[in-house]
């Protein structure tokens, strides 16, 4: 549902109608302003689900005794419900951030940044912090997790080849870890994704502090690579909603059923 609000707010509402549908209601500045706020708020979540996600298989995988407690439809609730509430309360004061470019009639239209966003130091902290949370942190994260959980599985199957004999040539199915295999593409097909593509933003972003470049000063090629960062960034949320649908046969029948309840 993350990785959808942002494939809506964000690329429909944001970007196609944009370049495609200029000057609509989704251009006056409350609008526009909380549309945009929103959409940063969903990118969040779809990055901080993705942590969650990878934190519950490196549960489910490695610790066997806090599994029982903590992988439970309850506790899930509780965490997405948290991190939801959590980050869109961190997001409340974007919507101040903006001003109208114009007022026509009265009427203010379209969204920019106040300038005192550029300037104050309590704003770039923010900004700052709001970076260090996300992507930064969330890197740093799953690569831990995944690297622990891939650790633990080698070591795991070399015991269990042990104890059933294939060390000696025997050709032995093992249903657990053959479970544990297909839950460790999809582990590391989502967490490789997230790396990946926000690789480019974060770079930009290094960039543009490392180097002291204003945005507004920037020149062809680096704008370019600021909105191929922007891309792969709502692209990374686009396809984990596709990675789940291939890869978990349970997803699949919840997709089918919601499809068809309407008709039954």
């Amino acid at each position: 549902m993350a990785d959808l609000l942002v494939i809506f707010l964000e690329v429909i509402l944001n970007r196609i109608s944009y370049y495609y549908f200029p000057v609509t209601f989704l251009d006056i500045t409350p609008v526009c302003s909380v549309v945009t706020v929103l959409a940063r708020a969903a990118a969040d979540c779809s990055v901080w689900f993705t942590v969650a996600f990878t934190f519950d298989r490196f549960v489910a995988i490695c610790c066997v005794k806090l599994k029982a407690k903590y992988s439970t439809e309850k506790t899930a609730a509780v965490v997405l419900a948290t991190i939801c509430i959590l980050l869109c309360l961190e997001h409340v004061p974007y919507c101040f951030t903006y001003k109208p470019a114009d007022i026509i009639d009265n009427v203010p239209w379209f969204c920019v940044l106040k300038p005192s966003y550029f300037t104050e130091p309590g704003s770039k902290g923010f900004d700052r912090f709001e970076m260090l949370l996300t992507p930064f942190l969330p890197f740093v994260l799953i690569l831990l997790l995944n690297t622990l959980t891939a650790k633990h599985i080698l070591v795991t199957s070399r015991v269990r080849k042990v104890l059933r004999g294939q060390n000696k040539g025997g050709n032995h199915s093992d249903p657990e870890m053959e479970s544990r295999r297909k839950s460790v593409i999809l582990l590391f097909a989502i967490s490789g994704n997230f790396i990946l593509l926000w690789l480019v933003f974060v770079i930009e972003y290094l960039y543009y502090n490392i180097a002291g470049r204003d945005h507004w000063y920037y020149n062809d090629t680096e704008y370019i690579f600021r909105l191929v960062g922007w891309m792969l960034m709502n692209l990374s949320c686009c396809t984990n909603t596709f990675i789940y649908m291939v890869t978990q046969s349970k997803f699949r029948e919840q997709v089918k059923s919601a499809v068809k309840y309407p008709c039954t």
